[in-house]
């Protein structure tokens, strides 16, 4: 993450980063989690600090997988019509970012906001945060203030300025994919409180990961001011960022926005991002019919070259005891493994060839545990299997109570 524009850090030491880089030129939809859309929250009993559904490693030669749902999944009532936007919402699309080590001298802003070419500007609180060691820069903004410079698709979606307004996340659609986000998952702020990520959009802001409300940045202890958006004619943003450059000191960088950024460094970063994302999921992956899950898991972690077979038997103990509770949770997640049905869409495969990829469907649904972990680095072992198990469960202590349960595994079947 060292070549994104930075935020000052707050309660833990993040330097403001020098380096431009322009907006990856990706496509972004507007997605609102109406309901949770991770494999677990937060919020939902963790089962490490509980120790179900078991002290220890259970017997898996002596448990049959059985393909049958415990319980059908309440009906989700059809969330309420969102009002449209305004029909005389004025959008003013950033033309330049400023960003700064500390919080803009007021003259200073006058100053920029007097130059010639310069219709709007704006500023906003701001700051980074960690998540679990992992960086996050935040805007925090007033939504009514704010929905004018966000793009259009976004100013239009009703339930991304609701949810600001309760003061949850909305993460811009790179940083849920670089970071691998779920919607709907609450995230412990080191230091800071609980948020939850309502929604993904493609924001539009080179080095911006989310947006949070004012509140919400007075209780992570953004700092006041400290960015600043400029709009004007976009044939003038080049000679108005040399202007704003002189007007500003050597604790402050300007970042162009939009289609005035430079198209080859919009292309490098998109290559970037591709490169570093994670592999998607293949739809197959058969691993037959075993009689025990003992087996099952065995033939689940081939499906991942490099992760043990013990991890899955773990996961399974702590998520279903081993298929005795399959859901759904108060969250919706479903099945021995408890996946979230937007997560199965993407990582579930057909693990007993039957054409048929069914949540519910022990042999299908280890396999594709094994498929998303991979996806996230199991394979790889050390540091990189604790960040994958984390990402099934965005919570350390259920990565040390996998892990233990592993090791429990690996002594029970040498």
């Amino acid at each position: 993450m060292n070549d994104r524009p930075g935020l000052p850090g707050l309660r833990v030491l993040v330097a403001v980063l020098v380096g431009l880089v322009a907006l990856a030129a990706a496509a972004g939809a507007v997605v609102v989690a109406v309901r949770p859309a991770g494999l677990m929250t937060s919020s939902e009993p963790d089962p490490a600090a509980s120790g179900a559904p078991g002290a220890g490693p259970a017997d898996l030669r002596a448990l049959s997988p059985q393909a049958v749902p415990a319980a059908a999944a309440p009906p989700t009532a059809a969330p309420p019509a969102a009002p449209p936007a305004g029909s005389g919402l004025a959008l003013t699309p950033p033309r330049l970012m400023v960003v700064s080590r500390s919080t803009l001298p007021e003259q200073t802003r006058q100053d920029i906001a007097g130059l010639e070419h310069v219709r709007k500007a704006e500023a906003f609180d701001g700051g980074a945060v960690q998540v679990s060691g992992t960086g996050l820069n935040l805007l925090a903004v007033d939504p009514e203030r704010f929905r004018p410079w966000a793009p259009r698709a976004v100013a239009r979606e009703q339930g991304v300025w609701d949810a600001l307004a309760r003061g949850e996340l909305i993460a811009d659609g790179a940083a849920v994919r670089r970071l691998g986000l779920l919607l709907g998952s609450h995230y412990q702020v080191d230091g800071g409180p609980r948020l939850r990520l309502a929604a993904s959009a493609r924001l539009g802001l080179s080095g911006v990961d989310g947006l949070v409300s004012t509140e919400t940045g007075r209780r992570l202890g953004l700092l006041p001011g400290v960015a600043l958006l400029v709009h004007g004619p976009a044939k003038a943003t080049a000679a108005l960022a040399a202007d704003m450059r002189k007007l500003l000191g050597a604790g402050s960088q300007v970042v162009t926005l939009g289609a005035a950024a430079d198209p080859s460094a919009a292309r490098d970063a998109a290559a970037r991002e591709e490169g570093g994302a994670r592999p998607q999921a293949a739809r197959r992956a058969t691993v037959g019919r075993p009689d025990s899950y003992l087996e099952l898991y065995r033939r689940g972690a081939e499906v991942c070259p490099g992760l043990s077979w013990t991890v899955l038997a773990a996961i399974g103990q702590v998520e279903s005891s081993h298929g005795r509770n399959n859901g759904p949770s108060s969250a919706g997640a479903l099945g021995p493994m408890q996946f979230m049905p937007a997560t199965w869409k993407a990582y579930g495969v057909d693990g007993d060839g039957d054409g048929v990829r069914d949540i519910w469907n022990p042999y299908d649904a280890v396999p594709s545990a094994a498929n998303y972990l991979c996806a996230n680095g199991a394979g790889q072992g050390g540091k990189k299997l604790e960040k994958a198990v984390w990402f099934y469960n965005h919570s350390w202590s259920y990565v040390r109570k996998v892990l233990g349960l592993a090791e429990g595994y690996a002594r029970a079947y040498p």
